[in-house]
């Protein structure tokens, strides 16, 4: 068969019926994707989760030198758009360990949740700006400030420093696409991050705080402290991934919450089962589309197929979800949904770790959300929602919606 266009603004839009068939008839199969090439998708949910924890499936990016990622070699690329291929999510162990360790204190559940009222505030103060307007954007309005503020407090990142950040990393995500054209646009950006992040590890070591950053700065792992490359790559991962996961799931799960009303009404009929909606809108919304591009380090079985050694493989999470051998009526939001063993925070060694803030995150926000505007509704027709450009994640660009 022809291979599949993976990320076609088609797929973007609802790739979920596409995910069903491969299911059916091509679980593992030769994929194209703009500017990357060949890939090998894989769309069911035991294979995928097999693949998560295979030995010979490298997260390693540079063990596949022709994969389309070696444009982040050339010359002219910020150094800071190079560290997407030396941080924790793009290496193995013993290396992934060894950084892992340094912040793995910081996301523990117990440190977590000592930052629930945190969260609340941050929460509510957005919420009351939002009753001052008769239509408001979900997201730039309350899914994005909300987790950019808390890991922003975190990695003590100071506050009139934070619009600026924001607006520089927003569309990193897209420059991942390995598409020339929007990464020279974004260059100007990347040099500005890189001179910021120097400058706040420079103001650390002369001035230490209680925060993320100035652990990174002075924390030793088996004797050896981070490099400054390794410390701007973990900067820039942690204040990324910290709140990139969180701004979909609380996007997604609104919208997914307003096209299954009988689900929000009994969300607000039963505000107990939050954590187990957040779980289902996890599962439903996929606020992350495939776990690690994978580099297969010799030839190996998964799902009964063969992968040659040196494919790039791309573990499908949001068709894992939808699996209708795993889950019941997967295409159809169950806010009750118990067991749920989603795979939205991947599984294995690089299994999320900023899971337990996310859960925090969304399980405070979605909660206050709906509580405060029990009647939201969209703005715009359904179909006029915009999919953010990027395969990585799965967002939506804006969310517009009336509140009353």
């Amino acid at each position: 068969m022809e291979p599949v266009q993976y990320g076609d603004p088609a797929m973007r839009e609802d790739p979920y019926p596409i995910y069903a068939k491969l299911r059916q008839t091509n679980p593992v199969v030769p994929a194209k994707m703009a500017y990357m090439g060949d890939v090998i998708l894989v769309t069911r949910y035991q294979d995928v989760l097999d693949g998560l924890k295979h030995p010979l499936l490298s997260s390693d990016l540079k063990k596949s030198p022709g994969f389309g990622m070696d444009i982040f070699d050339a010359w002219w690329v910020p150094k800071v758009f190079k560290s997407i291929q030396d941080s924790m999510v793009t290496t193995d162990d013993p290396d992934h360990r060894r950084l892992r360790t340094i912040v793995h204190q910081a996301f523990t559940p117990k440190v977590i949740e000592r930052m629930r009222a945190r969260v609340a505030e941050v929460a509510d103060e957005l919420l009351d700006q939002m009753t001052q307007k008769s239509r408001v954007d979900l997201i730039a309005d309350f899914a994005l400030p909300l987790p950019l503020t808390i890991i922003s407090d975190m990695m003590g990142v100071p506050e009139k420093d934070r619009p600026r950040f924001h607006k520089w990393s927003g569309n990193f995500l897209e420059v991942a696409t390995g598409d020339p054209k929007i990464m020279l646009r974004q260059l100007p950006n990347g040099i500005r991050m890189y001179r910021f992040f120097e400058r706040m590890i420079a103001l650390r070591r002369r001035d230490p705080q209680d925060d993320l950053l100035t652990a990174l700065v002075n924390a030793e792992a088996d004797g050896e402290r981070l490099s400054q490359d390794e410390l701007i790559s973990m900067i820039f991962l942690l204040l990324l991934a910290g709140h990139e996961t969180t701004v979909n799931l609380i996007g997604n799960g609104a919208l997914a919450l307003m096209e299954f009303p009988d689900q929000l009404q009994l969300l607000l009929e039963r505000p107990e089962l939050i954590d187990c909606a957040v779980e289902e809108l996890l599962r439903y919304g996929n606020p992350v589309e495939h776990g690690n591009i994978r580099i297969a380090l010799d030839d190996l079985d998964l799902g009964g197929h063969t992968i040659t050694k040196g494919s790039v493989v791309l573990l499908l999470i949001s068709s894992a979800n939808r699996d209708e051998t795993v889950f019941e009526n997967p295409d159809r939001l169950d806010i009750t949904r118990n067991p749920n063993r989603h795979l939205s925070f991947g599984f294995g060694i690089h299994y999320c770790l900023g899971a337990p803030l996310a859960r925090l995150e969304g399980q405070i926000a979605i909660d206050k959300l709906v509580r405060r505007f029990p009647n939201m509704r969209l703005a715009v027709p359904r179909q006029e929602i915009a999919w953010r450009n990027t395969t990585a994640v799965r967002g939506v660009k804006t969310l517009p919606m009336i509140l009353r």
